[in-house]
């Protein structure tokens, strides 16, 4: 009998390591469970997702990821100007900081303090890997 192959709409079980192209590793499920999702469902990005497609139980590879398939581009639009007294006290401002803000849905989104002058931080919303190339090393462990 033929190896099954994953295909849209299966269940698939994957390890992977998340890298930049400067080999820096920023996510990874090594030590965890495999990630487990539906194929095609949207429960992933893009190009991860199109990247398993096709694989066998067992089988290894990197999956080459743009920014378009990944986490978008930039966009400055993202970066914005907050009032600093808009910001508790009891926060410690500096660069890099990541701060949680409330939409008036309800949602929450996380900012990064890219910048803090007198009265206004500047925050960007990008998502932290936006305008990178990813790479991940997957193992297609099973299919469902």
């Amino acid at each position: 009998m033929a190896a099954k192959t994953a295909k849209k709409g299966d269940t698939v079980l994957v390890d992977y390591t998340g890298k930049l192209e400067n080999g820096s590793i920023f996510d990874s499920s090594k030590g965890k469970q495999p990630i487990e999702f539906e194929l095609g469902a949207g429960s992933v990005i893009k190009g991860f997702d199109a990247g398993l497609i096709g694989m066998k139980v067992g089988e290894k590879k990197d999956i080459k990821i743009s920014p378009e398939e990944g986490y978008g581009k930039r966009n400055d639009a993202y970066i914005k100007d907050i009032p600093k007294k808009s910001i508790p006290e009891s926060v410690e401002l500096k660069e890099g900081t990541i701060l949680m803000f409330k939409r008036e849905d309800g949602f929450t989104m996380p900012a990064t303090v890219t910048e803090i002058g007198k009265t206004i931080v500047k925050a960007d919303f990008n998502h932290p890997l936006a305008g990178k190339k990813l790479i991940f090393s997957v193992t297609l462990v099973d299919i469902k």
